[in-house]
């Protein structure tokens, strides 16, 4: 990473996130970006800003008014104002609000309305006048949606225009919902959405089908006028788009690259959001760098795909024409770096990946010792430990370690109601054939056969039985491996089970789960879910349930002799210059944990929360460990059938 790079580890009260940094560093980009660890100290600095804006009109006696987001990335921002309202006295009693947008047509009590949405995570929360608060009427008449567009642009002017606006970006670049296409000079108006855009939204309306196609968004020109703008975007699944919109040409195709003519805006991003950004990228073509063993790694890897040659065979000039040539100057010649960047990517490749007895000194990724070795697999979902390491899972039981699985969520909403009401009505079969009361199955399979689309949550007879189908998948797809009954373990943790995609806060009745299990099993080994571009959500709150459990366990024994291992799969993959341990897998092996996920049964054929990734999980978890295998193969190295890849946590 570059020297002096401004990455932001908290967020401070006098809004440090507007320092700008090194100009050499952010020559590409052409808006002012900030980069945090973590989007959740992002968020917090967000607030304050615009907290301390409220506090600054209220000294005026003036109205503050706010152009607001909806969707993922302002939630936290949302959490941390009603915080301040709550326990530090922020009064929201001057603040007039105008939303992006809303879907068109949706009525305001539609739990996927953008009106539900603001009022569940800010306006019910806070002081605010329901007087100032305006979002766009998806209710009205089409005929008279015109007129509506005109009369909002026309509040707005009447407050004096908005103090700030915040955004966040969409894959199709478009903010608030100004698709591509849209011309720069734009107001509110009606329009149609970008079918990648309904792509992302068909989780929360469960199926692509029930998405609305057409939406009332603020224009283009409205939110440039805005005095002040912030933009957020978080995990990598925005890091292309966001590179088009910092570092492009102002173009229609991607609508937020107009916002590089605003002076006084500022694009907020996490390290995975920033990471096709040329200065995390390939820092080494934008400037002098601080080399150190992690941007080596990466820059010889880079290298060696750029020029389409094995590491081995890379030459001086190959790293004096890319930019590296002080990296040869520091390190010496191309051949001893080449050797050296060969024989680390080398000993990442293990067929042992509980170790190896007798391999004492021999730089292989695990200890040998002990021989046999206690792990706990962290399974976010009930399939997430066979999709994501599933030859790894079958290569450690056949090789003797005791593997313990612990499936953290139930998995419920991720069950159609389809499949829940063959389950309930097979049981309800079999029970009247037994003479056992029915009661209770009649109750969800009537929920079923006649549901409630306004309904938040299903009721919890239905939430039960979806559960109880991935649980048995679960247990099936686990025997399968080799394990044992008494070695699965459901944790069914309290964040998840609201019955919503929304899910509670982590508790410590979530970490105390984790606690107990790792104290219990006292493992060498823990694998855990690092693939945190899940589209709900859950795989980040699962491992950060992980790393407070183990930040609680410092000094306990039950980890005195334990190594976390992250892995990824079912959304993402490592990149090869992160990657500590590649196991390779066999033909038959890549089979088998096929087979394995097969057991999955209510995930294949139509998955309810698919991404952007419209393959089925087994398609998708044998590309990316075939693809990382060919990467490794293409640097100079064995080649496999595939690899399952992990990155070494050390606490």
């Amino acid at each position: 990473m570059l020297d002096l790079l401004p990455i932001h580890e908290t967020a401070q009260a006098d809004i440090s996130y507007r320092h700008v940094g090194r100009t050499d560093v952010t020559r590409y980009e052409k808006m002012h970006v900030e980069v945090f660890s973590d989007s959740g100290n992002a968020s917090v600095a967000v607030a304050r800003e615009i907290a301390d804006l409220i506090r600054a009109r209220a000294y005026q006696r003036k109205k503050c008014v706010l152009g607001l987001a909806t969707g993922s990335s302002p939630i936290r921002v949302y959490e941390e104002l009603v915080r301040l309202h709550k326990e530090e006295g922020l009064s929201f009693a001057n603040v007039v609000t105008f939303n992006l947008d809303e879907y068109y047509p949706m009525e305001r009590q539609n739990t996927r309305s953008y009106w539900y949405f603001m009022h569940n995570h800010l306006f019910n929360h806070v002081d605010i006048d329901p007087q100032n608060i305006h979002i766009p009427d998806g209710r009205i008449p089409l005929e008279e949606v015109y007129q509506h567009c005109m009369e909002y642009e026309e509040a707005i002017q009447d407050h004096g225009g908005l103090d700030f606006q915040l955004l966040g970006i969409g894959r199709t670049g478009h903010v608030g919902f100004n698709e591509p296409g849209s011309n720069p000079r734009s107001l509110t108006r009606l329009i149609t959405l970008d079918h990648l855009t309904r792509v992302d939204a068909a989780g929360d309306f469960q199926g692509m089908n029930n998405v609305p196609t057409r939406a009332i968004t603020m224009g283009i020109d409205t939110i440039r006028k805005a005095k002040r703008v912030v933009l957020l975007a978080w995990g990598h699944k925005k890091a292309d788009i966001v590179q088009e919109a910092v570092e492009g040409v102002r173009t229609n195709t991607v609508p937020a690259s107009f916002l590089q003519e605003h002076d006084n805006l500022t694009v907020l991003l996490d390290r995975e959001a920033c990471s096709e950004l040329r200065r995390f990228k390939t820092p080494w073509l934008v400037g002098p760098c601080k080399w150190d063993d992690t941007l080596t790694r990466k820059a010889i890897v880079w290298l060696s795909q750029t020029v389409s040659k094995p590491i081995l065979k890379l030459t001086e000039r190959d790293y004096n024409n890319h930019g590296m040539s002080d990296l040869l100057a520091l390190d010496g010649s191309a051949y001893e770096l080449n050797i050296r960047m060969y024989n680390i990517l080398q000993h990442t490749i293990t067929g042992w990946p509980g170790g190896k007895e007798g391999t004492e000194g021999q730089n292989r990724p695990e200890r040998a010792a002990p021989k046999h070795k206690r792990a706990i697999i962290f399974s976010p979902h009930p399939d997430d430990d066979v999709i994501s390491m599933g030859g790894t899972f079958l290569r450690l039981v056949d090789q003797g370690h005791e593997v313990h699985v612990a499936y953290q969520c139930s998995g419920n909403i991720a069950v159609s109601d389809e499949d829940a009401l063959r389950f309930a009505e097979f049981s309800h079969e079999m029970n009247q054939r037994a003479g056992v009361d029915n009661e209770v199955l009649e109750k969800a399979i009537k929920a079923l056969r006649n549901p409630d689309d306004t309904a938040e949550v299903d009721p919890l007879e239905v939430r039960d039985i979806k559960g109880l189908i991935r649980k048995g998948e679960a247990i099936a797809g686990a025997r399968f491996c080799g394990l044992p009954d008494k070695q699965i373990h459901f944790l069914n943790m309290p964040f998840y089970e609201t019955g919503r995609r929304k899910k509670a806060p982590l508790s410590q009745a979530d970490i105390d789960l984790i606690v107990d299990l790792i104290k219990e099993v006292r493992p060498h080994q823990i694998y855990a879910a690092g693939d945190l571009a899940d589209p709900h959500g859950t795989h980040k709150v699962c491992l950060d349930a992980i790393f407070a459990a183990l930040e609680q366990l410092k000094g306990d024994k039950s980890i005195k002799d334990t190594w976390l291992w992250l892995y990824r799969g079912a959304w993402q993959e490592w990149p090869v210059h992160e990657i500590e341990m590649a196991v390779p897998l066999s033909p038959q092996e890549v089979e088998k944990k096929r087979h394995a996920i097969f057991f999955h049964q209510s995930q294949k054929d139509g998955v309810m929360f698919q991404g952007e990734d419209h393959r089925e999980f087994w398609q998708r978890a044998e590309q990316r460990n075939r693809e990382t295998a060919n990467i490794y193969n293409q640097l100079g190295l064995t080649e496999y059938e595939a690899m399952e890849a992990f990155v070494r946590w050390r606490f």
